[in-house]
């Protein structure tokens, strides 16, 4: 038995064959051209919607799929191995926005929005990071004023940075001040007046997935676009990073394989002093390291999704979320690392995929909290003491 199929159920497996058989067909193959492109096929989240896969862990009455938590994270992995890209649009839409709208939503708010977004038809974006604050997201200056008159209305003035699916997502989950130490969050649709997006281009890695800086300037919503409790939005905020953080997880082992996957196939057919590049020692010990990290990194990500699945709350899980990411992540650096290296002067160059598995693998150490925040938030949970404070 394959040790990847240790524990799971018939349905889980099934639900990652389907993924590994996309990723495959459907996305490996023009995984470079998006990358030069700066931009992946539009039909990508139709595609996505049609399987099922911006809809898992959703409810079946919004369009959802009935999955748990692994499936999920069995999916985000075989996207990541194909692209990373692709992955981090599933992660954000559905993972960020779309499951905080199930969990925090009003019925409204459900019916308006979950159908779209499982179907693919729409896109979600997860408007938090500022670019004053990154990792201290409790001081975000973005703020909402509501309206002394009787509607209720709110107004919306600030920044966005970094935010993935900006471009192109019709909903934003914007966070924004209500008071000195209170934080709310809001569902902005991406069309309202004095709501723009600028695509940043340029960036290291994932340059196939659309990143943005949003400008809110006097955006005006009802009430009704607010999500959750007026000064409560801190705490959506950082229970949607806590299962955020799962995928990402899952992705970054995804990664991870499939740069090991491609340094196993080139040093297997490729010939040096006579014989293959795989029957070096030092190739071998490189090879070797990846598949241990890789495989612990995997036992890390399927245990807080077990958590998860058991019904245990993200602020349960939330340690155990901070070290399967910080672990998954780190391993996708060091791993694609490694395989580049293995082979040699043709993973410098991107007729190869080496180099793209490292430039996207070292993104997922910054987002959705950097290995050094996740390291205090670790330390915080073994002596019970804040270093950030």
């Amino acid at each position: 038995m394959d040790h990847r199929d240790f524990q799971l159920t018939p349905t889980q497996r099934d639900i990652r064959a389907m993924a590994r058989e996309f990723a495959d067909t459907e996305i490996a193959p023009h995984a470079r051209a998006w990358d030069r492109a700066e931009r992946i096929d539009p039909e990508v989240p139709r595609w996505l919607g049609a399987l099922g896969f911006l809809g898992l862990t959703l409810p079946e009455e919004y369009g959802g799929v009935e999955a748990d938590m692994l499936s999920y994270a069995l999916v985000t992995e075989e996207l990541g191995r194909g692209d990373s890209a692709v992955r981090g649009l599933v992660s954000v839409s559905l993972g960020l926005v779309a499951k905080t709208i199930a969990a925090h939503g009003s019925a409204e708010q459900k019916q308006r929005w979950l159908p779209r977004l499982a179907s693919g038809e729409a896109l979600g974006c997860f408007a938090l990071t500022e670019p004053g604050t990154g990792s201290d997201a409790g001081s975000l200056r973005t703020r909402a004023v509501r309206d002394a008159a009787d509607s209720g209305d709110w107004t919306l003035d600030g920044s966005k940075m970094f935010i993935t699916n900006g471009t192109v997502a019709e909903v934003a989950l914007t966070f924004a001040r209500t008071s000195e130490n209170g934080i709310t969050a809001f569902l902005v649709p991406t069309g309202t007046p004095g709501f723009t997006a600028r695509e940043i281009h340029g960036k290291l890695g994932l340059r196939g997935q659309a990143t943005a800086e949003l400008a809110l300037e006097g955006v005006r919503v009802p009430d009704s676009a607010r999500l959750g409790e007026v000064g409560r939005g801190l705490g959506i905020a950082l229970g949607a990073l806590s299962r955020g953080r799962i995928s990402v997880a899952a992705g970054a082992v995804g990664l991870a394989q499939g740069a090991l996957d491609a340094a196993v196939r080139y040093t297997t057919e490729r010939e040096q002093f006579g014989r293959p590049v795989a029957s070096f020692q030092l190739v071998q010990e490189l090879l070797a390291e990846s598949e241990v990290s890789i495989r612990a990194a995997r036992l890390l990500t399927h245990q807080v999704a077990r958590m998860a699945d058991a019904g245990v709350p993200p602020k349960g899980y939330a340690t155990e979320a901070s070290i399967a990411k910080y672990h998954a992540s780190e391993t996708a650096v060091e791993v694609s690392n490694k395989c580049l290296q293995a082979f040699g002067g043709y993973g410098y160059i991107d007729e190869y995929p080496a180099g793209k598995y490292l430039r996207d693998a070292r993104v997922l150490t910054l987002y959705e909290g950097t290995s050094q925040v996740q390291k205090l938030l670790i330390g915080r949970a073994l002596t019970g003491v804040d270093a950030l404070d």
